[in-house]
């Protein structure tokens, strides 16, 4: 295998790490700098170049995008995808979870624990917001930041209230954020190769520091997780579109609470604190799957017109319920199953024989025409809705608006229109 670790620091332990484990293991491996890539788009034919010279071939890529250079980071790990080279971590999930509020607005959707969150900007909104959280203290967080950085905690409102109008005076977007008062300076990092939860650390603040990172001074301590922090760890980097993570959680009343997926997740302190070759257990695993690049479903899928994805509810009432999806006539409808959600559980490629229950939630690919049909009818009102005809009055008022006209100032030609295929259509001014 060829591999191409994508990090601008060569150096840096967790890069070090990654060669050396590779290079231990009989595969090729370089260290490309991220900023040294200028990408092709062409027809049929996405291109990378390093330093100026055709990228040659390689199998693998493993991104340590770190967060200044997200934006070109992602494009250089998009271009790989095009290229059919496979990647731990896709771009999309890099950008996602490198956003905090993206990253919990995706998590959102799923029966996954996070902590109470709301994002503001209006002044008078900040107070209801605090509010909703459940009032102070309060963590307030920068929409990026990473090693603490741009992380908060306000004791009472009127601080909240000070810390968040004066970010804001600096163009600063911020989270506000619920303070799970009963895991105070402590929270748990694990860490997520494929399918599963490799090592995990309880990370321990120290002294009146809350924040419980190792570069703030957090002690840290290996633990193993119980299977509910295992599962939400793995769906948390799962639902994030991300084969390697670093997840942070804390150790909520009510079980896990997600605060974090980090898509570049540091070696140094879980390899020192678990004593695990996590470098190597991660080369393994590329390995092995290498020869199953990201692909991008809804691209790939809908390129047939009429076809598209779909998710499609199964309500109490439904006349699904007790049957078979083999019975439901679904395939019959040109309408395939990809996958079956039912509650915190996912079922791909779902047997046939498989009965739907009320809440289930079915993946398809097929006709956008049938599927429409089997969408609730509020739904379908507010995705199509009616579009009248402009009267006389505001068809002019759209082509030539009634603004008062500056002295010596000319009306604008409106082009006459012209007739395509029985159709009136009207030239731009511009093609005249």
């Amino acid at each position: 295998m060829k591999l191409a670790i994508l990090s601008r620091n060569g150096n840096c332990y967790s890069t070090r790490r990654l060669r050396d484990a590779a290079i231990k293991r009989g595969h090729k491996a370089r260290v490309l700098n991220t900023l040294k890539f200028a990408i092709d788009v062409d027809i049929g034919s996405p291109a990378l170049f390093y330093n100026s010279k055709p990228l040659s071939h390689y199998d693998a890529v493993l991104p340590r995008i770190g967060a200044s250079v997200t934006y070109f980071g992602t494009a250089v790990v998009r271009q790989f995808e095009q290229m059919d080279v496979f990647s731990t971590n896709s771009s999309g999930g890099i950008a996602n979870s490198r956003d905090k509020l993206r990253c919990l607005q995706i998590l959102s959707r799923h029966n996954i624990g996070i902590p109470q969150t709301t994002f503001v900007r209006d002044r008078k909104d900040v107070l209801p917001a605090i509010e909703r959280v459940g009032g102070a203290p309060v963590i307030i967080k920068l929409l990026e930041g990473t090693q603490g950085v741009g992380v908060i905690l306000a004791e009472s409102v009127k601080v909240a209230e000070a810390i968040i109008e004066t970010l804001q005076s600096t163009r600063q977007n911020v989270l506000v954020q619920k303070f799970v008062s009963e895991s105070r300076g402590r929270d748990i990092r694990a860490f997520v190769i494929g399918d599963q939860v490799v090592a995990s650390m309880r990370r321990v603040a120290q002294g009146n520091e809350f924040r419980s990172n190792v570069h703030r001074g957090g002690l840290t301590e290996p633990m193993i997780l119980d299977d509910s922090y295992c599962v939400a760890a793995v769906r948390a980097a799962q639902i994030m579109g991300l084969r390697i993570a670093g997840v942070d959680m804390l150790e909520g009343q009510d079980g896990p609470q997600i605060i974090e997926v980090n898509s570049s997740p540091g070696l140094e302190g879980i390899e020192a604190c678990t004593r695990l070759d996590i470098a190597g257990a991660i080369v393994d695993y590329i390995a092995a799957q290498v020869d199953f690049p990201e692909i991008d479903i809804r691209q790939r899928l809908t390129v047939s017109r009429g076809y598209g994805v779909a998710e499609i509810y199964v309500p109490d009432g439904s006349e699904f319920i007790g049957k078979t999806i083999d019975e439901s006539g679904l395939a019959e409808w040109d309408i395939n199953v990809l996958t079956l959600y039912r509650g915190t559980t996912v079922v791909p490629n779902p047997r046939l024989k498989r009965v739907l229950e009320p809440g289930d939630r079915l993946l398809c690919f097929g006709k956008l025409e049938f599927m429409r049909g089997l969408i609730p009818e509020k739904t379908q009102h507010r995705r199509h809705p009616s579009i009248r005809p402009l009267s006389k009055k505001e068809a002019q008022a759209s082509i030539a608006p009634d603004v008062p006209k500056a002295q010596g100032e000319e009306k604008p030609v409106v082009p006459p229109p012209h007739h395509v295929d029985g159709k009136t259509k009207r030239v731009p001014s511009s093609d005249l």
